[in-house]
């Protein structure tokens, strides 16, 4: 072989090389620079929780604190945060700053949730689960039998995707009363995928298809269908803004993804599965309960939150400054306090203390919990029960608590003739391929699409202009 061939022959080695290993390295790399991207243009305000100054032992004193009670007015980055929840986002339950409006708004959220008890709930998830997965196997057969009258053959599908027509309905009737009508339930989905999508900087926001909600909902209020009352100190409009962000945006989101990150954990542990399907059903209902409490813990719905002070908080031999920007960030503090934290381990339910465990996915009581946190882990269980009856759950993804690629799963419907089908792996196999190399062509997407917003986000100045009209007026 001549030097020439030689050359040509490693120079193709090494290209294959750095090719086939992209999804290995590229990724990472692609979300550090996005951080700094995001740093450089947001500046660098804010003090992480925990970190330096306040540690994971001090983590929840200073979350409860009476003056962590800001929620976006003098924090530059409630403009991104501002920017990716519109419209109505100074309406937005968890955005409003403490007062009277704030005060109408939560009152009407807890008298709406609580009005259903807890048989309600589950009738009202069981019965709207049973109807969407009978309308996706495009099955007439209930829910009673345990089988999907689907053919048997596994199907690929995103989990989060699969789940939003489920909350959607479900919320819908929450607000409304009624069953939820398929145009409805259309335009709560588009628009919940489109703000959960944003804030994964996977796709850029489109507003068009937010304000068709909107003006279904105001449509909804005009007409008097919302039996069980709205924020009295909010306008016609501002109302309207309000079930969108704290229903159809915020529930159907947080549960969406809630959902797809249980039914992926059960999904990436065949035993696990196992048992939750052939155990006698209350090991069965206490092992799912143990199951959705870990999940929740190793991968929260949220991320970091900030909160601004109001007044100095003492910390030991110094003090956090009054207008700080507090950044609380959960899965550090999930992951901080036991050795095997990071470790996906249900049974660590049964032998740990619940203090031993850093675990608060709901929030503090002391300071604006979810408002859901009583209901969200006993829907979550209707839920996935009625999946496990219907379906096998096989994944082989990369399972992260930002979950960009919606999860990945291959459901499989259980029939008379296949109770238990065996697990593809050629099909797993692929799938793994498949998402390792999407995950390369989307850390890059979410490099482009999230510095565009986050430009677009401090341009429009969304929060600091209402607050800014505001003083104006008066």
């Amino acid at each position: 072989m001549s030097e020439t061939a030689w050359s040509w022959s490693v120079a193709g080695v090494l290209v294959v090389t750095v090719l086939a290993s992209l999804p290995y390295w590229l990724p990472g790399i692609v979300v550090a620079l996005r951080v700094r991207i995001f740093a450089l243009v947001n500046g660098t305000e804010g003090i992480p929780v925990p970190g330096n100054l306040v540690g994971t032992e001090d983590f929840k004193r200073v979350y409860a604190d009476p003056a962590a009670n800001g929620r976006s007015r003098g924090a530059a980055l409630s403009d991104l945060f501002w920017y990716w929840l519109a419209p109505g986002p100074q309406v937005h339950q968890e955005h409003l700053e403490p007062g009277p409006r704030y005060d109408d708004v939560a009152r009407t959220t807890r008298r709406t949730i609580a009005r259903l008890r807890k048989d309600d709930w589950e009738e009202l998830v069981a019965r709207c689960a049973a109807r969407e997965f009978d309308r996706v196997d495009g099955s007439g057969a209930g829910s009673g039998s345990g089988y999907s009258s689907a053919s048997g053959r596994a199907r690929i599908v995103r989990l989060r995707d699969a789940m939003m027509p489920l909350w959607a309905s479900v919320y819908y009737e929450v607000v409304f009363a009624e069953p939820c009508p398929p145009e409805a339930r259309d335009l709560i989905v588009t628009n919940a995928n489109d703000v959960v999508s944003a804030l994964k900087c996977t796709r850029l926001r489109h507003m068009g298809r937010r304000e068709r909600l909107t003006r279904y909902l105001q449509a909804k209020i005009a007409a008097g269908a919302v039996p069980y009352g709205l924020p009295a100190a909010l306008t016609e409009q501002e109302q309207a803004f309000y079930l969108q962000g704290t229903y159809f945006n915020t529930a159907v989101v947080q549960m969406s993804e809630g959902m797809a990150h249980l039914l992926l954990a059960i999904a990436a542990r065949p035993e696990l599965q196992r048992q939750l399907r052939d155990d006698p059903e209350k090991q069965q209902a206490e092992l799912l309960d143990r199951v959705i409490d870990e999940t929740l813990r190793v991968y929260p719905l949220f991320g970091v939150a900030h909160r601004i002070t109001s007044a100095q908080i003492a910390l030991g031999e110094t003090a956090i400054p009054a207008g700080s920007v507090l950044l609380f960030n959960y899965a550090e503090y999930h992951h901080a306090g036991v050795p095997d934290a990071a470790e996906f381990d249900p049974d660590r339910w049964l032998r740990e203390h619940l203090e031993q465990v850093n675990n608060i996915p709901f929030g503090i009581s002391a300071n604006r919990p979810c408002p859901a946190r009583g209901i969200a882990p006993l829907t979550m269980r209707v839920a996935a029960a009625e999946v496990l009856r219907r379906y096998a759950l096989s994944t082989s993804v990369g399972h992260t608590r930002s979950l960009p690629n919606r999860g990945p799963c291959l459901l499989t419907p259980l029939t008379p003739d296949q109770p238990e089908p065996p697990r593809p792996a050629a099909r797993l196999a692929w799938l793994r391929v498949r998402d390792r190399w999407e995950d390369v062509w989307r850390s890059l997407v979410q490099l482009v699409l999230g510095t565009y917003m986050v430009w677009d986000a401090r341009r429009l100045r969304l929060c600091r202009n209402y607050f800014a009209a505001q003083e104006a007026e008066q």
